[in-house]
Protein backbone atom coordinates (compact mmCIF):
# COMPACT_ATOMS: atom_id res chain seq x y z
CA UNK A 1 0.00 0.00 0.00
CA UNK A 2 1.40 3.47 -0.89
CA UNK A 3 2.32 5.80 1.91
CA UNK A 4 -0.09 8.56 2.81
CA UNK A 5 0.65 12.11 1.66
CA UNK A 6 2.54 14.40 4.01
CA UNK A 7 0.48 15.67 6.93
CA UNK A 8 1.27 17.15 10.30
CA UNK A 9 3.86 15.06 12.24
CA UNK A 10 1.36 13.37 14.55
CA UNK A 11 -1.11 12.41 11.81
CA UNK A 12 1.70 11.36 9.49
CA UNK A 13 3.23 9.19 12.19
CA UNK A 14 -0.13 7.60 12.88
CA UNK A 15 -0.89 6.78 9.26
CA UNK A 16 2.51 5.27 8.59
CA UNK A 17 2.93 3.41 11.87
CA UNK A 18 -0.50 1.81 11.68
CA UNK A 19 -1.05 1.44 7.93
CA UNK A 20 -3.36 -1.39 6.77
CA UNK A 21 -0.56 -3.91 6.23
CA UNK A 22 0.99 -4.19 9.71
CA UNK A 23 -1.55 -5.15 12.36
CA UNK A 24 -0.52 -4.93 16.01
CA UNK A 25 -3.65 -6.84 16.89
CA UNK A 26 -2.44 -9.70 14.72
CA UNK A 27 0.96 -9.50 16.40
CA UNK A 28 -0.78 -9.79 19.75
CA UNK A 29 -2.67 -12.84 18.49
CA UNK A 30 0.58 -14.29 17.19
CA UNK A 31 2.28 -13.83 20.54
CA UNK A 32 -0.48 -15.55 22.43
CA UNK A 33 -3.03 -17.74 20.60
CA UNK A 34 -6.57 -17.85 22.02
CA UNK A 35 -6.30 -21.55 22.76
CA UNK A 36 -3.50 -23.19 24.70
CA UNK A 37 -2.30 -26.77 24.37
CA UNK A 38 -1.11 -26.82 28.02
CA UNK A 39 -4.61 -26.03 29.26
CA UNK A 40 -6.50 -27.99 26.64
CA UNK A 41 -4.50 -31.19 26.37
CA UNK A 42 -1.52 -31.67 28.67
CA UNK A 43 -3.41 -31.38 31.95
CA UNK A 44 -6.00 -33.89 30.77
CA UNK A 45 -3.33 -36.26 29.45
CA UNK A 46 -1.47 -36.24 32.77
CA UNK A 47 -4.61 -37.38 34.53
CA UNK A 48 -4.72 -40.50 32.34
CA UNK A 49 -1.61 -42.37 33.46
CA UNK A 50 -3.23 -45.51 32.06
CA UNK A 51 -2.96 -44.02 28.55
CA UNK A 52 0.19 -41.89 28.58
CA UNK A 53 3.69 -42.19 30.01
CA UNK A 54 5.71 -39.11 30.94
CA UNK A 55 8.11 -39.92 28.12
CA UNK A 56 5.27 -39.95 25.59
CA UNK A 57 4.03 -36.59 26.82
CA UNK A 58 7.52 -35.08 26.65
CA UNK A 59 7.83 -36.32 23.08
CA UNK A 60 4.42 -35.07 21.97
CA UNK A 61 4.41 -31.67 23.67
CA UNK A 62 8.13 -30.93 24.02
CA UNK A 63 8.72 -27.72 25.97
CA UNK A 64 5.42 -26.14 24.95
CA UNK A 65 4.63 -25.30 28.59
CA UNK A 66 7.85 -23.28 28.80
CA UNK A 67 6.87 -21.47 25.61
CA UNK A 68 3.40 -20.84 27.05
CA UNK A 69 4.84 -19.24 30.20
CA UNK A 70 7.23 -17.10 28.17
CA UNK A 71 4.49 -15.91 25.82
CA UNK A 72 2.31 -14.86 28.76
CA UNK A 73 5.17 -12.67 29.97
CA UNK A 74 5.88 -11.39 26.46
CA UNK A 75 2.21 -10.57 25.88
CA UNK A 76 2.09 -8.59 29.11
CA UNK A 77 5.06 -6.53 27.92
CA UNK A 78 3.40 -5.88 24.55
CA UNK A 79 0.17 -4.77 26.20
CA UNK A 80 2.04 -2.37 28.46
CA UNK A 81 3.73 -0.76 25.45
CA UNK A 82 0.59 -0.62 23.31
CA UNK A 83 -1.24 2.70 23.59
CA UNK A 84 -4.94 1.93 23.16
CA UNK A 85 -5.99 5.58 23.12
CA UNK A 86 -3.31 6.66 20.64
CA UNK A 87 -2.05 3.51 18.86
CA UNK A 88 0.32 5.53 16.68
CA UNK A 89 2.35 6.35 19.81
CA UNK A 90 2.90 2.68 20.69
CA UNK A 91 6.52 1.56 20.98
CA UNK A 92 6.79 -2.23 20.83
CA UNK A 93 10.24 -2.72 19.31
CA UNK A 94 11.87 -2.73 22.74
CA UNK A 95 9.72 -5.72 23.80
CA UNK A 96 11.39 -7.91 21.20
CA UNK A 97 14.84 -6.62 22.09
CA UNK A 98 14.32 -7.33 25.78
CA UNK A 99 13.26 -10.92 25.07
CA UNK A 100 15.38 -11.80 22.04
CA UNK A 101 17.35 -14.49 23.90
CA UNK A 102 14.15 -15.91 25.40
CA UNK A 103 12.86 -16.72 21.92
CA UNK A 104 15.63 -19.31 21.59
CA UNK A 105 13.49 -21.75 23.57
CA UNK A 106 11.59 -22.30 20.32
CA UNK A 107 14.66 -24.12 19.00
CA UNK A 108 14.09 -27.11 21.27
CA UNK A 109 10.43 -27.25 20.32
CA UNK A 110 11.08 -27.04 16.57
CA UNK A 111 13.74 -29.75 16.76
CA UNK A 112 11.40 -32.04 18.65
CA UNK A 113 8.36 -31.41 16.43
CA UNK A 114 9.08 -34.23 13.90
CA UNK A 115 9.32 -36.71 16.80
CA UNK A 116 6.06 -35.37 18.18
CA UNK A 117 4.34 -35.97 14.84
CA UNK A 118 5.62 -39.55 14.70
CA UNK A 119 4.52 -40.32 18.25
CA UNK A 120 1.12 -38.73 17.74
CA UNK A 121 0.49 -40.56 14.46
CA UNK A 122 1.11 -43.88 16.23
CA UNK A 123 -1.42 -43.06 18.94
CA UNK A 124 -4.02 -41.80 16.46
CA UNK A 125 -4.19 -45.28 14.92
CA UNK A 126 -5.97 -46.38 18.10
CA UNK A 127 -9.58 -45.22 18.41
CA UNK A 128 -9.51 -44.50 22.13
CA UNK A 129 -6.80 -41.87 21.60
CA UNK A 130 -8.74 -40.29 18.73
CA UNK A 131 -11.83 -40.00 20.94
CA UNK A 132 -9.80 -38.78 23.92
CA UNK A 133 -8.10 -35.92 22.06
CA UNK A 134 -11.40 -34.87 20.48
CA UNK A 135 -13.03 -34.86 23.92
CA UNK A 136 -10.23 -32.59 25.19
CA UNK A 137 -10.86 -30.16 22.35
CA UNK A 138 -14.61 -30.08 22.94
CA UNK A 139 -14.20 -29.75 26.70
CA UNK A 140 -12.12 -26.59 26.29
CA UNK A 141 -14.37 -25.30 23.47
CA UNK A 142 -11.42 -25.08 21.11
CA UNK A 143 -11.68 -24.28 17.42
CA UNK A 144 -12.02 -27.21 15.06
CA UNK A 145 -8.33 -28.02 14.59
CA UNK A 146 -6.79 -31.40 15.40
CA UNK A 147 -4.01 -31.74 17.96
CA UNK A 148 -1.30 -32.01 15.30
CA UNK A 149 -2.49 -28.63 13.99
CA UNK A 150 -2.15 -27.07 17.43
CA UNK A 151 1.32 -28.58 17.81
CA UNK A 152 2.40 -26.97 14.54
CA UNK A 153 1.37 -23.52 15.78
CA UNK A 154 4.59 -22.64 17.70
CA UNK A 155 6.66 -23.55 14.63
CA UNK A 156 4.54 -21.21 12.52
CA UNK A 157 4.58 -18.45 15.13
CA UNK A 158 8.34 -18.09 15.33
CA UNK A 159 8.43 -17.80 11.52
CA UNK A 160 5.86 -15.01 11.48
CA UNK A 161 7.63 -12.54 13.75
CA UNK A 162 10.30 -11.46 11.21
CA UNK A 163 7.61 -11.04 8.54
CA UNK A 164 5.36 -8.99 10.80
CA UNK A 165 8.21 -6.79 11.98
CA UNK A 166 9.35 -6.28 8.38
CA UNK A 167 5.86 -5.10 7.46
CA UNK A 168 5.67 -2.87 10.51
CA UNK A 169 9.04 -1.32 9.68
CA UNK A 170 8.03 -0.80 6.06
CA UNK A 171 5.04 1.28 7.07
CA UNK A 172 6.68 3.15 9.94
CA UNK A 173 7.93 6.67 9.46
CA UNK A 174 11.73 6.77 9.92
CA UNK A 175 11.14 9.75 12.22
CA UNK A 176 8.92 7.71 14.52
CA UNK A 177 10.44 7.13 17.97
CA UNK A 178 10.00 3.37 17.59
CA UNK A 179 11.59 3.10 14.15
CA UNK A 180 15.11 2.22 15.28
CA UNK A 181 13.87 -0.28 17.86
CA UNK A 182 11.60 -1.98 15.32
CA UNK A 183 14.52 -2.14 12.90
CA UNK A 184 16.73 -3.66 15.60
CA UNK A 185 13.92 -6.04 16.61
CA UNK A 186 13.61 -7.23 13.01
CA UNK A 187 17.32 -8.01 12.87
CA UNK A 188 17.14 -9.71 16.26
CA UNK A 189 14.27 -11.96 15.22
CA UNK A 190 16.02 -12.81 11.95
CA UNK A 191 19.00 -13.88 14.03
CA UNK A 192 16.72 -16.01 16.21
CA UNK A 193 15.33 -17.70 13.08
CA UNK A 194 18.85 -18.33 11.78
CA UNK A 195 19.89 -19.79 15.12
CA UNK A 196 16.89 -22.10 15.19
CA UNK A 197 17.55 -23.19 11.61
CA UNK A 198 21.20 -23.88 12.37
CA UNK A 199 20.38 -25.93 15.45
CA UNK A 200 17.81 -27.88 13.45
CA UNK A 201 20.41 -28.63 10.79
CA UNK A 202 22.96 -29.66 13.40
CA UNK A 203 20.50 -31.99 15.07
CA UNK A 204 19.71 -33.62 11.74
CA UNK A 205 23.44 -34.17 11.20
CA UNK A 206 23.97 -36.19 14.36
CA UNK A 207 22.15 -39.18 12.90
CA UNK A 208 24.56 -39.12 9.96
CA UNK A 209 27.55 -38.95 12.30
CA UNK A 210 26.25 -41.87 14.36
CA UNK A 211 25.70 -43.93 11.20
CA UNK A 212 29.17 -43.05 9.95
CA UNK A 213 30.74 -44.17 13.22
CA UNK A 214 28.83 -47.47 13.15
CA UNK A 215 30.32 -48.24 9.73
CA UNK A 216 33.96 -47.76 10.85
CA UNK A 217 35.71 -51.03 11.69
CA UNK A 218 37.38 -51.45 15.11
CA UNK A 219 36.10 -48.11 16.42
CA UNK A 220 37.42 -47.42 19.94
CA UNK A 221 36.86 -44.96 22.75
CA UNK A 222 33.97 -42.60 23.38
CA UNK A 223 31.39 -41.92 20.70
CA UNK A 224 32.10 -39.01 18.37
CA UNK A 225 28.78 -37.51 19.49
CA UNK A 226 29.98 -37.34 23.08
CA UNK A 227 31.87 -34.17 22.10
CA UNK A 228 30.99 -33.32 18.50
CA UNK A 229 27.95 -32.56 16.37
CA UNK A 230 29.36 -31.23 13.11
CA UNK A 231 31.68 -32.56 10.41
CA UNK A 232 33.84 -29.62 9.34
CA UNK A 233 36.00 -31.24 6.64
CA UNK A 234 37.51 -34.56 5.56
CA UNK A 235 40.21 -35.83 3.24
CA UNK A 236 43.34 -37.91 2.83
CA UNK A 237 46.68 -36.78 4.26
CA UNK A 238 50.09 -38.25 4.91
CA UNK A 239 50.67 -38.42 8.65
CA UNK A 240 53.91 -38.49 10.64
CA UNK A 241 53.93 -38.65 14.43
CA UNK A 242 56.75 -38.65 16.95
CA UNK A 243 58.72 -40.51 18.12
CA UNK A 244 58.73 -42.99 15.19
CA UNK A 245 58.16 -40.37 12.45
CA UNK A 246 56.82 -43.13 10.23
CA UNK A 247 54.92 -42.02 7.13
CA UNK A 248 51.30 -43.24 6.99
CA UNK A 249 48.44 -42.56 4.59
CA UNK A 250 45.28 -41.83 6.56
CA UNK A 251 41.73 -40.54 6.03
CA UNK A 252 41.05 -37.62 8.37
CA UNK A 253 37.62 -36.45 9.56
CA UNK A 254 37.62 -33.07 11.29
CA UNK A 255 34.70 -32.55 13.66
CA UNK A 256 34.18 -29.78 16.17
CA UNK A 257 36.50 -30.46 19.14
CA UNK A 258 38.24 -33.51 17.62
CA UNK A 259 39.69 -35.11 14.52
CA UNK A 260 39.36 -38.84 13.81
CA UNK A 261 41.73 -40.63 11.44
CA UNK A 262 41.31 -44.02 9.78
CA UNK A 263 43.21 -46.45 7.59
CA UNK A 264 41.89 -47.77 4.30
CA UNK A 265 41.69 -51.54 3.89
CA UNK A 266 44.51 -52.83 1.66
CA UNK A 267 42.19 -55.01 -0.42
CA UNK A 268 38.92 -53.17 -0.02
CA UNK A 269 39.83 -49.52 -0.33
CA UNK A 270 36.26 -48.54 0.42
CA UNK A 271 36.50 -49.88 3.99
CA UNK A 272 37.96 -47.85 6.86
CA UNK A 273 39.56 -48.94 10.13
CA UNK A 274 39.72 -46.66 13.14
CA UNK A 275 43.29 -45.66 14.05
CA UNK A 276 42.97 -42.77 16.47
CA UNK A 277 41.80 -39.25 17.20
CA UNK A 278 43.27 -35.86 18.02
CA UNK A 279 41.85 -33.49 20.64
CA UNK A 280 41.58 -30.18 18.78
CA UNK A 281 40.75 -28.25 21.96
CA UNK A 282 44.36 -28.62 23.07
CA UNK A 283 46.17 -28.31 19.73
CA UNK A 284 47.71 -25.44 17.87
CA UNK A 285 47.88 -25.55 14.07
CA UNK A 286 51.18 -24.43 12.53
CA UNK A 287 51.58 -23.64 8.83
CA UNK A 288 54.96 -24.98 7.66
CA UNK A 289 57.08 -23.73 4.80
CA UNK A 290 58.40 -26.25 2.29
CA UNK A 291 61.82 -27.55 3.27
CA UNK A 292 63.49 -29.09 6.31
CA UNK A 293 61.28 -29.67 9.38
CA UNK A 294 63.48 -29.65 12.46
CA UNK A 295 61.24 -31.60 14.88
CA UNK A 296 60.93 -34.53 12.47
CA UNK A 297 64.31 -34.01 10.80
CA UNK A 298 62.82 -34.50 7.35
CA UNK A 299 62.03 -32.47 4.25
CA UNK A 300 58.37 -31.58 3.82
CA UNK A 301 56.10 -30.08 1.18
CA UNK A 302 52.53 -28.81 1.56
CA UNK A 303 52.76 -29.56 5.27
CA UNK A 304 51.25 -28.34 8.51
CA UNK A 305 51.86 -29.34 12.10
CA UNK A 306 49.55 -30.01 15.03
CA UNK A 307 51.28 -29.48 18.36
CA UNK A 308 49.79 -30.06 21.80
CA UNK A 309 49.45 -27.02 24.04
CA UNK A 310 49.66 -29.16 27.16
CA UNK A 311 52.00 -32.05 26.31
CA UNK A 312 54.51 -33.52 23.88
CA UNK A 313 52.03 -34.73 21.25
CA UNK A 314 53.01 -33.59 17.74
CA UNK A 315 51.59 -34.58 14.34
CA UNK A 316 52.96 -33.66 10.93
CA UNK A 317 50.38 -33.69 8.13
CA UNK A 318 51.21 -33.39 4.44
CA UNK A 319 48.81 -32.75 1.57
CA UNK A 320 49.40 -33.69 -2.06
CA UNK A 321 48.78 -30.20 -3.43
CA UNK A 322 49.17 -26.64 -2.08
CA UNK A 323 45.46 -25.92 -2.55
CA UNK A 324 44.60 -28.98 -0.44
CA UNK A 325 46.80 -27.71 2.35
CA UNK A 326 45.14 -24.28 2.19
CA UNK A 327 41.73 -25.91 2.37
CA UNK A 328 42.77 -27.80 5.51
CA UNK A 329 44.09 -24.62 7.12
CA UNK A 330 40.74 -22.94 6.49
CA UNK A 331 38.98 -25.99 7.92
CA UNK A 332 40.95 -25.79 11.16
CA UNK A 333 40.03 -22.11 11.44
CA UNK A 334 36.38 -22.99 10.79
CA UNK A 335 36.51 -25.63 13.51
CA UNK A 336 37.70 -23.16 16.15
CA UNK A 337 35.10 -20.63 15.01
CA UNK A 338 32.35 -23.26 15.27
CA UNK A 339 33.40 -24.17 18.80
CA UNK A 340 33.40 -20.50 19.81
CA UNK A 341 29.96 -19.90 18.30
CA UNK A 342 28.53 -22.92 20.09
CA UNK A 343 29.96 -21.64 23.35
CA UNK A 344 28.43 -18.20 22.81
CA UNK A 345 24.99 -19.49 21.79
CA UNK A 346 24.93 -22.29 24.35
CA UNK A 347 24.42 -25.04 21.78
CA UNK A 348 24.73 -28.53 23.25
CA UNK A 349 23.35 -31.99 22.55
CA UNK A 350 21.34 -33.67 25.26
CA UNK A 351 22.20 -37.18 26.40
CA UNK A 352 18.82 -38.32 25.10
CA UNK A 353 19.58 -36.98 21.61
CA UNK A 354 22.99 -38.67 21.57
CA UNK A 355 21.65 -42.01 22.78
CA UNK A 356 18.76 -41.94 20.32
CA UNK A 357 21.09 -41.23 17.39
CA UNK A 358 23.40 -44.11 18.34
CA UNK A 359 20.40 -46.40 18.84
CA UNK A 360 19.04 -45.50 15.41
CA UNK A 361 22.44 -46.19 13.86
CA UNK A 362 22.67 -49.62 15.51
CA UNK A 363 19.35 -50.85 14.11
CA UNK A 364 19.24 -49.24 10.68
CA UNK A 365 21.41 -49.07 7.60
CA UNK A 366 22.57 -45.53 6.71
CA UNK A 367 20.77 -44.41 3.57
CA UNK A 368 23.15 -41.56 2.80
CA UNK A 369 21.92 -40.97 -0.74
CA UNK A 370 18.40 -40.57 0.58
CA UNK A 371 19.57 -38.12 3.24
CA UNK A 372 21.43 -36.09 0.65
CA UNK A 373 18.36 -35.78 -1.54
CA UNK A 374 16.30 -34.22 1.23
CA UNK A 375 15.58 -30.55 0.58
CA UNK A 376 14.60 -27.80 2.98
CA UNK A 377 12.92 -24.58 1.85
CA UNK A 378 14.48 -21.29 2.86
CA UNK A 379 12.83 -19.10 5.45
CA UNK A 380 10.85 -16.54 3.40
CA UNK A 381 11.29 -12.85 4.02
CA UNK A 382 8.45 -11.32 2.02
CA UNK A 383 5.77 -13.96 1.51
CA UNK A 384 2.21 -13.78 2.85
CA UNK A 385 2.17 -15.10 6.40
CA UNK A 386 -0.21 -17.94 5.62
CA UNK A 387 2.44 -19.41 3.31
CA UNK A 388 5.01 -19.73 6.08
CA UNK A 389 4.77 -23.18 7.60
CA UNK A 390 8.21 -24.49 8.45
CA UNK A 391 11.72 -23.54 9.37
CA UNK A 392 14.50 -23.70 6.86
CA UNK A 393 17.99 -25.07 6.55
CA UNK A 394 20.53 -22.43 5.53
CA UNK A 395 22.00 -22.95 2.09
CA UNK A 396 25.43 -24.52 2.33
CA UNK A 397 27.83 -26.07 -0.07
CA UNK A 398 27.33 -29.82 -0.08
CA UNK A 399 30.06 -31.58 1.87
CA UNK A 400 32.17 -33.93 -0.22
CA UNK A 401 32.32 -36.18 2.82
CA UNK A 402 28.59 -36.90 2.87
CA UNK A 403 28.55 -37.06 -0.93
CA UNK A 404 31.11 -39.87 -0.98
CA UNK A 405 30.27 -41.60 2.29
CA UNK A 406 28.58 -44.56 0.61
CA UNK A 407 31.73 -45.23 -1.38
CA UNK A 408 34.11 -44.72 1.52
CA UNK A 409 32.48 -46.61 4.36
CA UNK A 410 29.77 -49.10 3.37
CA UNK A 411 28.51 -51.61 5.87
CA UNK A 412 30.41 -54.84 5.93
CA UNK A 413 28.54 -57.51 4.02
Amino acid sequence: APKAPQQDPVSDSKSLYLAPKPDLGKMRENSFPPVSAPQGYIKQCRKRTDMFTEEQLRTIFGNIEEIYRFQRKFLKGLEQKFNKEQPHLSEIGCCFLEHQTDFQIYSEYCNNHPNACIQLSKLMKVNKYVFFFEACRLLQKMIDISLDGFLLTPVQKICKYPLQLAELLKYTNPQHRDYKDVEAALNAMKNVARLINERKRRLENIDKIAQWQSSIEDFEGEDVLSRSSELIFSGELTKLSLPQAKSQQRMFFLFDHQMVYCKKDLLRRDMLYYKGRIDMDHMEVIDLEDGKEKDFNTSVKNALKLRSLTGDEVHLLCAKKPEQKERWLRAFTDERRQVQQDRETGFTLTDVQKKQAMLNASVSRPYYDFLLRQKHPSLPSALPQQQVFMLAEPKRKTSTFWHNIGRLTPFKK
